[in-house]
C-alpha cells in the first residue's frame, strides 16, 4: 500500500513542479516516516549514493568545463566551426553543431553546452535572419551530444549505479556522438538549403588555419582527456583533475582572458552545480533503495520478460519506456532509479551491458529535448524568446534524426563496442 503512497506523492510534486531531486526526497520521505523504518536510513543511503570514486570526476569536469568557458573558449571554438562551414548554405547552424560537437568534448552535460552556445549562436542566426524557431531548434538538439561525446557526467553516472567500466562507456559513446551530430547536421542543412537561409564567403586557408590555432588549446584538451583514459594513463577520475589544470593554465598563460578575480564566481558556480547534482543522485538512491525494498525491479523484470524473452523486443519495450520516461523526469534521476532494474534483464537475455547502457543514456537525453520538462528545450525558449509551442515543433526533424540514431545504437552492436573493444580488447 506505502509504494502507491510513494508513487502518488513523487507523481503529485512533479505535477506542482517542484525539482526531481526533491520531488524524490519528499515522498521518500513520506515513505519512510509512515514505515517501520528510521529516519536515519535516508542521510545513510544518500551518502552511500555518492560514496565512489569515480564520482569524484563530476566536479572535476563541471570546474573544467566552466573555467574553459570563462577563458574564452567557447568564442574560438565558434570562430574555427565558422571557418570551415560558414560557406555552405545555413552555414551559421552548421557551425552551431559543430561547436556543440567540439564543446561537448570539453563540458560532459547537454546544459552547459545549451547555455554557452546558445547565448551566444542563436541572437547571431535570428540577427542574420534565421527563424527564432529554427535557432533554438538546432542548439537544444545539438546541445544533446554533450552527454555522449566524452566526458559525459550521465555515463559517470550509469557506470557507477551498474558497476560498468566508465571508461568503456565514455570511449562507446564517441561514435555515437559523432553520428548524432552528422545527423543533427544534416537535418540542418536540408532545412536551410530549402529555405534559403544564407552563407557567406569562402574564407582564405590562411585564416582557416588561423581560426584552427585559435581553437587548437580547446580541442588538445578533448584529445588530451580521450587519449589518457583510452590509453589507460590515468582513470576518468584523474583525468577530470588533469582537465582542471590543464584549463587554468590555458585560461591564464594561452588565451590571458581568465583573471584571478574570476576564480570565486567560477568555484562558487561548479560548487553549486555539483552540489545539487548529488543531491539529486543521494535522493535518487534513497528512492530506489526503497523501490528494491518493496521488490518493484523483480515485478518489472517478470512483467517485461513475461511479454516477450526476445532480446530486440525487450530493447523496443525499454526504449518506448524510457522515451515515456525522459520527457518527465532527469536523465540523472532516471539513470540511477532504472537502470539496475532494466539492466539485469538484459544481461540475462545475453544483450551487451555496455551497449544497453549507453541506449539508455541516449535515449534520456533526447528526452532533454522534449515536452513537458526537457531542460535544454527551456534553455533554448529563454534564449530564443520563442514559446515552448513553437520550438517543439520546430524540433520534430531534429528529434526524428535522434530517434534514428537510437534505433542504431539500439539494434548495431558495433556501433558502441567496436571502438571499447580496439582500445581495451573484448
Amino acid at each position: 500500500m506505502m509504494v502507491y503512497v510513494l508513487f502518488a506523492v513523487f507523481l503529485g510534486c512533479v505535477m506542482l513542479r517542484m525539482p526531481i531531486a526533491f520531488s524524490l526526497g519528499f515522498s521518500s520521505f513520506v515513505y519512510i516516516a509512515f514505515s517501520d523504518i528510521p529516519l536515519s536510513i535516508i542521510p545513510e543511503r544518500m551518502f552511500s549514493g555518492i560514496d565512489s570514486f569515480v564520482i569524484l570526476c563530476v566536479p572535476g569536469f563541471i570546474l573544467a568545463g566552466n573555467l574553459m568557458n570563462v577563458g574564452g573558449i567557447t568564442e574560438r571554438i565558434i570562430k574555427f566551426c565558422l571557418a570551415i562551414v560558414g560557406h555552405i548554405r545555413g552555414g551559421l547552424a552548421l557551425a552551431n553543431v559543430g561547436a556543440s560537437m567540439v564543446f561537448a568534448g570539453i563540458s560532459g552535460t547537454a546544459v552547459s553546452d545549451a547555455v554557452s552556445i546558445g547565448t551566444i549562436m542563436i541572437p547571431a542566426m535570428v540577427k542574420r535572419g534565421y527563424g527564432k524557431e529554427f535557432s533554438g531548434a538546432v542548439t537544444a538538439s545539438a546541445s544533446t551530444m554533450g552527454p555522449i561525446i566524452p566526458p559525459s557526467l550521465p555515463m559517470v553516472i550509469a557506470g557507477t549505479v551498474t558497476g560498468l567500466s566508465v571508461s568503456r562507456l565514455l570511449v562507446g559513446g564517441i561514435i555515437p556522438g559523432i553520428l548524432l551530430g552528422i545527423g543533427i547536421g544534416g537535418v540542418a542543412y536540408f532545412i536551410s538549403a530549402k529555405r534559403g537561409y544564407p552563407k557567406d564567403e569562402r574564407l582564405p586557408f590562411k585564416e582557416i588555419v588561423h581560426s584552427f590555432f585559435g581553437a587548437f588549446w580547446a580541442i588538445l584538451m578533448t584529445l588530451i582527456i580521450l587519449g589518457g583514459i583510452m590509453g589507460g594513463i590515468f582513470t576518468p577520475t584523474e583525468a577530470s583533475m588533469v582537465a582542471v589544470f590543464y584549463a587554468i593554465i590555458v585560461g591564464f598563460f594561452v588565451y590571458k582572458e581568465l583573471k584571478p578575480s574570476m576564480l570565486p564566481k567560477i568555484f562558487f558556480e561548479s560548487t553549486v552545480t555539483t552540489a545539487s547534482l548529488m543531491v539529486l543522485v543521494g535522493f535518487a538512491n534513497v528512492f530506489a533503495w526503497i523501490l528494491t525494498s518493496e521488490e518493484i525491479p523483480l515485478m518489472v523484470t517478470t512483467a517485461m520478460l513475461d511479454i516477450s524473452r526476445n532480446p530486440m523486443v525487450y530493447i523496443l519495450l525499454v526504449n518506448v519506456l524510457l522515451i515515456f520516461v525522459g520527457m518527465f523526469m532527469e536523465t540523472i534521476a532516471a539513470l540511477m532509479i532504472l537502470m539496475p532494474i532494466l539492466l539485469k534483464p538484459a544481461i540475462e537475455l545475453g544483450i551487451d551491458p555496455i551497449q544497453f547502457a549507453l541506449m539508455c543514456v541516449l535515449n534520456l537525453v533526447i528526452g532533454l529535448t522534449t515536452p513537458p520538462v526537457g531542460v535544454c528545450l527551456f534553455v533554448a525558449s529563454a534564449i530564443a524568446k520563442v514559446s515552448i509551442g513553437k520550438l517543439t515543433w520546430a524540433l520534430l526533424p531534429f528529434i526524428g534524426i535522434s530517434l534514428v540514431v537510437l534505433l542504431l545504437v539500439s539494434y548495431v552492436p558495433q556501433v558502441t563496442l567496436w571502438l571499447p573493444s580496439v582500445v581495451f580488447g573484448r
